[in-house]
């Protein structure tokens, strides 16, 4: 995800930026979370063959995925508001070979096909945007009768709650859910889910949450790697940086403190939700 996708033809800022930096950052995020999106992707019923709409495609990572999953008698249309990111989605699909995805730069609101989708998904997306239901509804209109709607968002409570034995990955973990709430994102969007598909006048979805654990240099890399993303929000909000230290040395830092520990930490928790359009 790369940008705020909003009803209104107004583009909102995503809360980690759109630099060259968080792309790469959102592609190794990816590598992490695909078999838990390819998982629940598969059980919301997504299969060889099915047409699919991508919502808020960022760099291309769940689109590739469900391009995968589809096989070459399905299609992929990713929408992203976000030229860059486009860009660098279009280069990476033709760098993995794949035929069955196109992206579109476009507000899902002002996106018009005369092609009713199998499903449409979209991962860390509700979560930022002003309106989470009208884009539900709107995006409703786009999938077959019998079609699918599968989401997955987060949820910081479990985060925040897990992080507790660890003073510095506590305090960097807290810093990110403040800076969040204070831009407006829903932190507890992943369980809200089974209430924002009904209001959109979907039926109540299945829900999973999903909540990788780790230790390793990689897994702690993360949380300092994101929160260099949002350096420049919590400076606007002149929240103190010296709760957490040197950036420069942050992952470094966390990491030591995850080791002398002898024990693993959280990242986001990961709640996907879906259901299939009422058979009119």
């Amino acid at each position: 995800m790369n940008c705020r996708v909003t009803l209104d033809g107004r583009q909102g800022d995503y809360l980690l930026g759109s630099s060259d930096a968080e792309h790469r950052r959102l592609i190794r995020q990816a590598i992490r979370l695909a078999p838990v999106t390819e998982s629940s992707l598969r059980e919301a019923g997504i299969a060889l063959g099915q047409h699919v709409l991508d919502l808020g495609s960022g760099v291309g990572d769940v689109a590739m995925l469900i391009a995968r999953l589809v096989g070459p008698s399905g299609e992929v249309v990713g929408i992203e508001r976000d030229a860059r990111s486009i860009s660098r989605a279009r280069s990476r699909v033709a760098e993995a070979g794949l035929h069955n995805v196109k992206f579109v730069e476009s507000d899902i609101a002002h996106f018009s096909t005369d092609t009713r989708f199998d499903a449409a998904v979209g991962r860390y997306i509700l979560q930022f945007l002003p309106d989470p239901i009208a884009t539900l509804r709107s995006l409703s209109e786009k999938v077959r009768p019998d079609g699918i709607i599968a989401f997955q968002e987060g949820s910081f409570a479990p985060f925040v709650a897990l992080s507790g034995h660890l003073p510095l990955w506590s305090a960097v973990v807290s810093l990110h859910h403040e800076v969040a709430v204070r831009v407006g994102v829903n932190t507890e969007m992943g369980p809200a889910l089974h209430r924002v598909f009904q209001d959109a006048g979907l039926p109540a979805p299945s829900m999973r949450l999903v909540m990788e654990l780790g230790h390793d240099p990689d897994f702690t890399r993360w949380l300092s790697d994101a929160t260099i993303s949002i350096r420049p929000q919590i400076e606007r909000l002149n929240l103190p940086l010296a709760r957490v230290g040197n950036l420069d040395t942050l992952h470094l830092r966390l990491h030591e403190e995850v080791a002398s520990s002898k024990t693993v930490v959280p990242w986001l928790a990961l709640v996907g939700a879906w259901c299939r359009m009422r058979a009119n």
